[in-house]
């Protein structure tokens, strides 16, 4: 049987087909927020996870996270949908317990043993992590999507928000961007078969060891990188912690090919969804050429975590974090500052 590729049913695949983060602000303003003083982070600072406390040593993180399919091979595709999803109770500095597969499938346009590549492939990424599958939910549509409903762990008191950047921290991102100039450029003939698996492979790649780093060093305040670009979680970390950011763009490490791919003009709409959702916060110093701008909002899936720590300790975490692994990128890409008119300064 000739294998069935997943890219040809989407025009948007992976987090770069997340509704537009400003449209998805004006929805959802006035949606009465809940009170609970167990509730310790609730939509109130569009931090990744819900986290409710069910006792002095043990608090829940619950999250879900899917999307159309990323890449043309299903069980590549289950890989990357569970590790996207996962990052969420990472981010919040926990750790996962299990999950369920939501599944967005049409039986009457592609084969059944590609639902079966798929949930195979979220299976083995969710087993890495160290948690269950519990079970599912599945609805008849077109085109697919999946992913997971996840249910965390973590001490109340090690709890990692979006909130706690302070002034004089240094900027600690932990893996490379450029994902979805990639994913572009292969549907486009653009980005070469070597530059797009290194993508895949990333985006496989859990942040199960940079949120164990930030337990161990005491970060202060993490979130993760997906559909919204850095630009767009930096602003919403900076807007949480009431503070700015200033971003040096020569230090982000871009997954090789990428910039390549955005000089040749082959830039996915949600990078510019995500330009305009900035474009009222953020200030580029005329040094920032046009390509880096763009790749700053570039829509990432399952991409890594941005983390604000104490300058004193940030060399020796980002050893921590890289290992003796190459494929290990965590960077210091800038610092925070006070608050200020523009919550992003890029230079």
């Amino acid at each position: 049987m000739k294998r069935f590729d997943l890219l040809s049913t989407i025009e948007y695949g992976g987090c770069s087909s997340k509704l537009p983060a400003g449209l998805l602000s004006e929805a959802l303003k006035d949606l009465p927020v809940a009170l609970d003083p167990n509730l310790l982070v609730d939509v109130d600072t569009h931090d990744d996870a819900g986290v409710y406390r069910i006792n002095q040593e043990t608090a829940l993180i619950f999250t879900t996270d899917f999307f159309p399919p990323i890449c043309s091979d299903p069980f590549e595709f289950g890989e990357i949908a569970a590790a996207n999803a996962l990052s969420d109770v990472y981010a919040m500095g926990g750790t996962p317990l299990m999950a369920l597969n939501l599944m967005m499938f049409s039986p009457g346009r592609i084969p059944m043993e590609v639902f079966g590549e798929i949930i195979r492939g979220g299976d083995s990424i969710v087993r890495e992590a160290g948690a269950l599958i519990v079970g599912g939910h599945t609805i008849d549509d077109h085109p697919p999507k999946y992913g997971l409903a996840v249910i965390g762990t973590v001490h109340p008191d090690k709890l990692i928000t979006n909130a706690g950047a302070a002034p004089g921290d240094l900027l600690v991102l932990t893996k490379s961007i450029g994902t979805g100039a990639l994913v572009s450029g292969q549907k486009n003939g653009l980005a070469t078969g070597e530059d797009y698996r290194r993508a895949l492979d990333q985006m496989k790649q859990l942040n199960k060891t940079g949120a164990e780093a930030a337990a161990k060093f005491g970060i202060s305040s993490m979130t993760d990188i997906t559909g919204f670009g850095l630009a767009g979680h930096a602003l919403k970390m900076a807007e949480a912690s009431h503070v700015s950011f200033r971003i040096r763009t020569g230090s982000i490490p871009l997954l090789p090919g990428a910039y390549q791919v955005f000089e040749k003009g082959s830039i996915p709409g949600a990078t510019f969804r995500n330009q305009e959702f900035t474009v009222d916060w953020a200030h580029f110093t005329r040094g920032v050429d046009y390509n880096l701008k763009m790749l700053v909002h570039d829509a990432q899936t399952s991409g890594g975590l941005l983390m604000s720590v104490n300058p004193d300790l940030a060399s020796q975490f980002v050893l921590e974090i890289n290992g003796p692994g190459p494929e290990n990128t965590a960077t210091i890409i800038g610092e925070v500052l006070s608050e200020s008119p523009r919550r992003l300064y890029f230079e």
